[in-house]
C-alpha cells in the first residue's frame, strides 16, 4: 500500500511540475524571458521601480514605507505573475496571468490593480488607461473584439462622462455617457455621414434633437424613444418645410406644410405634393444606433490566486486574495502548506482530496470563489436566497379581520376625502395638541356625513388631522393616490404573524403602505413627538426616520367593545428592484439571530445584528451625507426618550442574471432610497460567538440598498427599565435591547457606522 500510494503521489508532483513547465512556456511566449536579475532592462519597468510604487502609494494616501522586490511566480492553477512585489501581495509595476487567458500588465497597489495599466482578454478585446481598486475608472480606451473602440470617462467599469466611440460597421458618437449608456448630449453618424445631434436618454435619442440625412433632408425638434415625438419641423434642402405635432402612430399627428418662398408653385407641387409624415418614421427605421459588445468578465471580478511569499521568513501559509488585495484568514493545517523547492522550482501544492466543485450560474450563487476559514475550513459561497410567494393573506370575506378592514377603509376615505382648508406647512401649536381629534360615528345605514356601508357600526377616530395632513403634503403624497392604494376595490393583505410586539401588520395591495396596529403607549409617545418629528421632516429631507402618513382608531361599538388603533406609514422595500435580503438591526447581540435554518431563509425573511454579513461600503459624497443625517435622526430620539429602534436594510444584487447585466440604478435624491453601493463580505470567528462585525475578506458585491429607521415609538418607561434591570443581572449589560436612550443612541450610532463605511473606490 505505502509503495502504490508513493507511486501515485510521484506521478501526481510529475503532473504538477510539468503544468508549471507549461505555464512557465506560456508566459515567456507572451511576456518574453524574463529573469528577476533582469526586469530592469526595460526602461518603463525601470521607471516603475523606482517611482511607480510611490506614486501609487501617494495616490492613496498611504506614506508607509514597503520593501519593495521582484517576484516571478507560477501558481497551483496555472496562473502566473511577475513584476515587483511588496508583503504578500503585487506592489508597484507587474504582470499577471490568468489560466483562462486574461492578463494585466501595469501598477498594482497592495494588490490591488490602481493606477496605469493594460488589461486583456483571451477573445482579443482590451483596456488601456486607468484603474482604480481593480475597476476601469478614469480615462482609459476599450477596444473590443469586434473593432468597436471607446475612448473617455469610466467610474467603477462603467462609461460616465465624455467619451468617443467608433463602431467597426463605421458609425460613431461622440457625447456624454451615464451608467455605460449614452445619456445627456452627443452627436451619433452613421457610415453614409447623416448624423443625429442632440439629448439623449438611457441609450436612446430622446428630448430635443436634430437629424440631419445624407441628401440634406432635416428634422429639428422633440424626441422620444429613438422617434420624434411632439413638435418638430421637417425640412428640404429647397427650403420646404412641414411643422407640427409628431406622433409614430400617427394618432396625435397634426401639422401644416410650408413652401418655399424660392419655388414658384407648379415646381414646389412637383417636388412634395405626394409626401406623407409617415414617411419620416420609415426613413429613421433604416438607422440604428450601435450597440457594443457585453464584456465576459470584467477587471474586478478576476481574482487573484497568490499566496505570501518565503522573502522574510515566511512559512509560506496560502492566503487567498481578492480583487481589492485583502487576504482571508490561511490555514495552519501543514497538508496545505506551500513547499520551496531548493533548486528554484515552482512550490509543489499539496495532491488534491477532492475534485474541485463546479461553478454555478449567478442565479444560484453571487460569487464562486472560496475564501478559507481559520476554523472551519474553505467558506461556502453566497447563495441567492429561495424566491418568496408575495407576503401575506388576502383579507376577503369571512375573513376574521374582513369588517375590520372595511371600516378602516371607510375612516381612511372619509378623512382624506372630508373638504378642510388648503394645508399649510406652517402650523399653529394647536394642531399638535394631543386632544385635537375628531370622531366620526359610521351607522350602518349611513348619515349625513358617512356612506351606507355592510358592516356594523363604528366609531372613527382621526388624531391631530390638520398635521398629519401637512406630513401628507410634505411627503408629497396625492390625496386620490392615497384613497386608491388604502381604500381602493383591492382588498388588503395581513401578513402571516404578529410581530415580538403583539401587533399586527397589512399591506395595500400595491405594496405601497404599511399599516401597523398599536398600542396605547405608543399613541401616546407618537402624539408627544408629533411637533418634533415633524420639524425634523421640514428640516430634514433626507432623514431616514419611518415616514407616517396618518393616526387613527377604529372603535367597535356592537357586542365586542373594543379600540383598535393603527398606524398608517411607507413601506420600505417597495421599488422597483427585488429585495433579496433584509436586515433588521439594533446594534445588540442577545437574541440577535434568525431562528430558521439556512434552508428556510427566504427574500422576506428578516434578519438580524448575528447574521450580518456584510459591510455596506457608500461612495464618499453619500457616505458624508448618511453619517451626518444618522447623528440628526438619532438625536432627535434622544431628545425624546425613545430607544430599541432599528435600522431596517434591504439588499438588491445587481449581478445575478446570467447575462450578467448591470441593473440600472434609480433615484439617488434621498439617503436610502434606491442608492447604488457595494456591500463587502465579512466572516465572524468561531471562538467568538457574539462578535457583532465580521472581519472583511475583499469578497465584494454591487447592489442597491434600502433603509430606514424604524420602530421609533418606545419609551424608556418602568417595563423597559425593569427589563434591563433583569437582564443586566444575567448578561452583559452592553449586549441587551432594553438600555437608556443616551446609551442606545451612542451604541446604535457606532455599530452603524462600523457597518456603513466610505467606498473609497
Amino acid at each position: 500500500m505505502i509503495g502504490k500510494e508513493g507511486g501515485v503521489l510521484k506521478a501526481w508532483e510529475a503532473t504538477v511540475k510539468k503544468t508549471h513547465a507549461v505555464a512557465k512556456k506560456r508566459a515567456n511566449s507572451i511576456f518574453g524571458t524574463i529573469t528577476i536579475g533582469h526586469v530592469e532592462e526595460d526602461h518603463h519597468q525601470e521607471n516603475h521601480h523606482s517611482n511607480g510604487s510611490n506614486r501609487v502609494a501617494e495616490e492613496n494616501g498611504s506614506s508607509e514605507p514597503l520593501e519593495v522586490y521582484h517576484e516571478e511566480k507560477f501558481l497551483p492553477n496555472g496562473d502566473y505573475y511577475t513584476g515587483e512585489w511588496a508583503e504578500s501581495f503585487p506592489h508597484g509595476f507587474g504582470k499577471y496571468l490568468w489560466l483562462d487567458g486574461c492578463m494585466y500588465v501595469g501598477d498594482w497597489y497592495k494588490g490591488k490593480k490602481t493606477g496605469r495599466g493594460t488589461f486583456s482578454w483571451p477573445s482579443g478585446a482590451t483596456y488601456e488607461g486607468e484603474f482604480k481598486n481593480g475597476f476601469m475608472d478614469g480615462t482609459g480606451v476599450y477596444t473590443s473584439a469586434n473593432g468597436d473602440t471607446y475612448k473617455g470617462q469610466w467610474v467603477m467599469n462603467l462609461k460616465q462622462g465624455h467619451g468617443f466611440k467608433s463602431f467597426s460597421n463605421g458609425d460613431w458618437y461622440d457625447g456624454d455617457w451615464k451608467k455605460d449608456v449614452t445619456e445627456g448630449k452627443g452627436r451619433y453618424e452613421w457610415k453614409d455621414e447623416s448624423h443625429y445631434f442632440g439629448e439623449w436618454k438611457n441609450g436612446v435619442i430622446s428630448g430635443k434633437g436634430v437629424f440631419v440625412f445624407h441628401n440634406g433632408n432635416k428634422f429639428e425638434g422633440h424626441w422620444e424613444d429613438g422617434v420624434p415625438k411632439g413638435t418638430g419641423t421637417f425640412k428640404w434642402p429647397d427650403g420646404c418645410y412641414y411643422a407640427g405635432n409628431w406622433s409614430r402612430d400617427g394618432r396625435d399627428q397634426d401639422g401644416t406644410y410650408h413652401p418655399s418662398e424660392s419655388l414658384d408653385e407648379e415646381e414646389d407641387g412637383h417636388c412634395h405634393a405626394h409626401w406623407e409624415p409617415s414617411e419620416l418614421y420609415t426613413a429613421l427605421s433604416y438607422y440604428r444606433v450601435g450597440r457594443g459588445e457585453k464584456v465576459p468578465v470584467l477587471p474586478s471580478q478576476k481574482k487573484l490566486a497568490i499566496w505570501r511569499s518565503s522573502k522574510g521568513g515566511e512559512s509560506g501559509k496560502p492566503r487567498r486574495m481578492s480583487v481589492d488585495g485583502r487576504v482571508s484568514l490561511g490555514s495552519d493545517r501543514s497538508s496545505d502548506r506551500w513547499h520551496d523547492g531548493g533548486d528554484g522550482e515552482a512550490p509543489i501544492p499539496p495532491p488534491p482530496k477532492t475534485p474541485p466543485k463546479a461553478a454555478t450560474d449567478l442565479d444560484d450563487e453571487l460569487m464562486n470563489i472560496q475564501i478559507e476559514d481559520e476554523s472551519t475550513g474553505p467558506l461556502k459561497p453566497l447563495k441567492a436566497p429561495k424566491k418568496a410567494k408575495r407576503q401575506g393573506e388576502t383579507i376577503c370575506k369571512g375573513h376574521k379581520n374582513y369588517e375590520l378592514m372595511l371600516n378602516l377603509q371607510l375612516g381612511i376615505r372619509h378623512s382624506v376625502a372630508r373638504p378642510a382648508p388648503s394645508a399649510s406647512l406652517d402650523l399653529k401649536p394647536s394642531a399638535f395638541d394631543p386632544k385635537e381629534k375628531v370622531w366620526t360615528r359610521f351607522p350602518p345605514e349611513g348619515s349625513k356625513y358617512t356612506p351606507p356601508h355592510p358592516s356594523a357600526e363604528f366609531k372613527w377616530k382621526d388624531y391631530c388631522p390638520v398635521v398629519f395632513r401637512a406630513l401628507r403634503k410634505l411627503f408629497k403624497v396625492d390625496p386620490a393616490d392615497y384613497m386608491l392604494s388604502i381604500c381602493g376595490n383591492e382588498a388588503l393583505r395581513e401578513l402571516c404573524s404578529p410581530g415580538k410586539s403583539g401587533s399586527f401588520f397589512y399591506l395595500t395591495n400595491d405594496d405601497r403602505y404599511m399599516i401597523k396596529t398599536m398600542k396605547k403607549a405608543e399613541v401616546k409617545a407618537l402624539l408627544r413627538m408629533l411637533p418634533a418629528y415633524y420639524t425634523h421632516f421640514r428640516t430634514y429631507q433626507s432623514t431616514m426616520v419611518t415616514k407616517y402618513y396618518g393616526l387613527h382608531c377604529v372603535k367597535l361599538t356592537g357586542h365586542i367593545q373594543r379600540k383598535v388603533r393603527f398606524i398608517i406609514m411607507g413601506n420600505l422595500f417597495r421599488s422597483k428592484y427585488n429585495t433579496h435580503r433584509r436586515y433588521d438591526l439594533k446594534g445588540s447581540s442577545l437574541g440577535r439571530t434568525t431562528d430558521k435554518p439556512e434552508t428556510e431563509i427566504s427574500e422576506t425573511t428578516i434578519l438580524k445584528d448575528l447574521d450580518l454579513n456584510f459591510i455596506f461600503r457608500l461612495q464618499s459624497s453619500r457616505f458624508e451625507e448618511f453619517c451626518s443625517q444618522i447623528d440628526r435622526d438619532c438625536e432627535l430620539l434622544e431628545q425624546e426618550g425613545i430607544m430599541d429602534y432599528s435600522l431596517l436594510v434591504g439588499i438588491h444584487f445587481r449581478h445575478i442574471s446570467p447575462e450578467g447585466e448591470l441593473v440600472p440604478c434609480g433615484s439617488e435624491n434621498l439617503i436610502g432610497v434606491n442608492m447604488p453601493a457595494r456591500v463587502e463580505r465579512t466572516v465572524r470567528k468561531r471562538s467568538s460567538e457574539l462578535q457583532l462585525v465580521g472581519e472583511p475578506i475583499g469578497e465584494f458585491y454591487d447592489v442597491i440598498l434600502h433603509f430606514g429607521i424604524i420602530d421609533i415609538l418606545q419609551d424608556y418607561d418602568i417595563s423597559k427599565k425593569l427589563e434591563h434591570a433583569y437582564k443586566s443581572i444575567q448578561y452583559d449589560s452592553t449586549s441587551i435591547s432594553a438600555v437608556d436612550p443616551r446609551l442606545y443612541s451612542r451604541r446604535f450610532r457606532d455599530f452603524i457606522l462600523r457597518i456603513f463605511t466610505e467606498d473609497s473606490s
